[in-house]
């Protein structure tokens, strides 16, 4: 008999119906002499009855002994619960299942791990959950966000559709073009000695189909970048891909907030307003020194150059004379923060290069800090009005070029954020989402031990036009028309309008970038060329996929997205990959492996 019903269907207008159930064996319960078995599937849970005044003697023996996640069919009828037992918990919760019939169809071992917790995350080990992954994804709370996943999915081609783009698959074998992260490789073995990289996007074939004439382009992309890997980055991830041609950045702009109004509605049923915030890189990092910033508290950075100009201080006035800058940022109420805490702090300082950290608490009516005894009363007055200083107050310093103290004061902020969201002192509304453009990013940014120009974002952007005759003159001043949409301190995606003409793309390459030409051929040419022939006025984005999901469904980690995801150190436990390969395969591609193999232990 086939199943009538999944698991999250039946009513009490089903009572009285016979019908037919298949799933695992959720738990178990013996009351008097009664078993309960809460029954799952996908969609749910049902209770089932085993009476053994309903049932033959061996039947309900079988069912005394079923492990957890043991797969089987049940048969019988539904009735409502008696009063007072039903459980509000569940969908299925008025109702249970009265079992004339059982077939086991497969015998459960005993779990490595319970999954009918659900604060199973936090409780086992997340390399005991990947390496037995298939349980994992049994959760409810796993198979949710596999189900957003789809559900966004489907949206964003219905919605792309709408719009009237094509959904095109481009190559995942391509050239190498050694630029930005590290590359995967793949020996050809037909041309000994040549390989293929899988593509770290779709880049360059997305702009070719603008030449090609396509005008609208979108794919759910598959990308690969060989990078060290953190909660939002795999060796393998996917991207909403989008290129367009004849089009500015407001029409990216419009595009993007409508494809997110929609997929906020689907997966959240949330209306979100638009049209989005924007704001310059310049005022990102000035305002809260990164360029992703988490708009939904303050502790803004304030800039006090001008007020220590001509500061005792000379740590301050010293920086500011050699071109630098000096902020800081005030952390209401942290005044009481630990030793610990301060360290951590100023680690972060010193990752920068900074040299430590300055600060001041303010405590019982005093300014606790070894530098107060420098400063003015003119100084003390401009601190305490611009930075709103109370009792109990924490302000934290950097004294640095420019960047560099954005990013110190940047990384602190967020770092104070946790810590006061610990104590229950900084509360997010897990519903509000600010969504905001940082757009005018520089389009050039320099290497000092390269001693050379390198690109921002990546050699295709086009400059601002206004900015275009600086790019010789002054090319630090030099705006990119880059533009990343970012939610909640989450880059989801970014993307920019393209250099069209094949005059200024080889010039960049060749002029700002110092890419010798037999080099810009090498690796360029083809597109070059394609570009003599009529390239249009172009430019898209690619939204990070895994991390939309994972905003949506409130996670930090991709990998809770991800059905099948590798660890921090690119593995996957289930299968235990990568491996070593046969000798016979290595001969065929004409490769010699020079690493000493290691020593594996048979798994029993």
């Amino acid at each position: 008999m086939k199943r009538t019903h999944h698991c999250n269907e039946l009513r009490p207008n089903h009572a009285g119906q016979t019908v037919t159930l298949e799933g695992w064996v959720h738990s178990r319960r013996d009351l008097g002499g009664v078993l309960f078995i809460d029954l799952r599937d996908r969609e749910g849970r049902t209770q089932t009855v085993f009476d053994p005044s309903d049932l033959a003697p061996d039947v309900f023996e079988t069912a005394a002994h079923l492990h957890s996640e043991s797969v089987i069919r049940v048969a019988g009828h539904v009735r409502n619960r008696p009063p007072g037992t039903e459980n509000s918990k569940i969908a299925t919760g008025q109702i249970e299942l009265q079992v004339r019939e059982l077939t086991v169809l497969n015998h459960a071992a005993v779990l490595p791990f319970s999954i009918d917790d659900p604060e199973i995350a936090n409780k086992v080990n997340e390399e005991l959950r990947l390496q037995y992954r298939y349980l994992d994804l049994r959760r409810p709370e796993m198979l949710r966000n596999l189900r957003v996943r789809s559900k966004v999915a489907t949206a964003t081609r219905v919605f792309m559709e709408e719009q009237g783009f094509l959904e095109i698959e481009t190559p995942t074998l391509f050239k190498s073009t050694p630029e930005g992260a590290r590359e995967f490789l793949v020996p050809n073995r037909r041309d000994p000695g040549t390989f293929y990289a899988l593509p770290q996007s779709p880049q360059q074939f997305k702009q070719i189909l603008m030449v090609a004439g396509v005008e609208r382009y979108f794919q759910l992309a598959r990308c690969y970048r060989d990078e060290d890997l953190r909660a939002d980055r795999q060796p393998e991830f996917t991207q909403i891909d989008i290129e367009m041609s004849f089009i500015d950045r407001e029409d990216i702009y419009a595009l993007i907030e409508g494809l997110l109004k929609r997929v906020w509605k689907t997966a959240l049923g949330m209306d979100i307003p638009t049209p989005f915030r924007r704001m310059p890189f310049v005022d990102a990092l000035n305002l809260y020194g990164i360029d992703k910033p988490d708009t939904r508290f303050g502790m803004e950075l304030v800039d006090f150059t001008a007020e220590f100009r001509a500061s005792t201080f000379k740590v301050f006035s010293g920086t500011i004379a050699a071109g630098g800058v000096v902020k800081a940022l005030n952390a209401k109420g942290m005044a009481n923060a630990t030793q610990g805490q301060l360290e951590t702090m100023t680690e972060y300082a010193k990752s920068f290069g900074a040299k430590g950290l300055a600060f001041i608490k303010v405590e019982n009516g005093e300014w606790k800090s070894p530098i107060v005894k420098f400063f003015t009363d003119g100084e003390k007055s401009a601190l305490k009005s611009k930075l709103a200083i109370e009792e109990g107050d924490l302000i934290l310093f950097a004294a640095d070029q420019w960047l560099t103290a954005c990013e110190i004061l940047g990384k602190i902020r967020l770092y104070c954020a946790e810590v006061l969201k610990s104590q229950g002192r900084l509360v997010m509304d897990p519903h509000r989402f600010d969504f905001l453009w940082v757009v005018d990013f520089p389009l050039l940014s320099f290497d000092k031990e390269m001693n050379r120009w390198y690109s921002s974002h990546h050699p295709f952007t086009a400059p601002v036009e206004e900015d275009i005759p600086l790019l010789k003159e002054d090319p630090k001043k030099v705006r990119g028309q880059h533009y990343d949409i970012v939610v909640n301190g989450v880059e989801l995606g970014g993307g920019s309008i393209r250099i069209h003409q094949p005059a200024v793309q080889k010039a960049i390459f060749e002029e700002m970038l110092a890419i010798p030409p037999d080099e810009t051929k090498l690796r360029f040419g083809y597109m070059l060329e394609a570009f003599k022939f009529g390239a249009p006025p172009h430019g898209g984005i690619a939204l990070g996929f895994d991390r939309l999901i994972a905003t949506l469904c409130g996670t930090p980690s991709i990998r809770d997205v991800i059905a099948f995801p590798k660890t921090a150190k690119g593995t996957c436990l289930m299968t235990d990959s990568p491996s070593s390969v046969s000798t016979r395969q290595l001969r065929d591609l004409h490769l010699e492996v020079t690493a000493a193999k290691k020593e594996t232990t048979p798994t029993p």
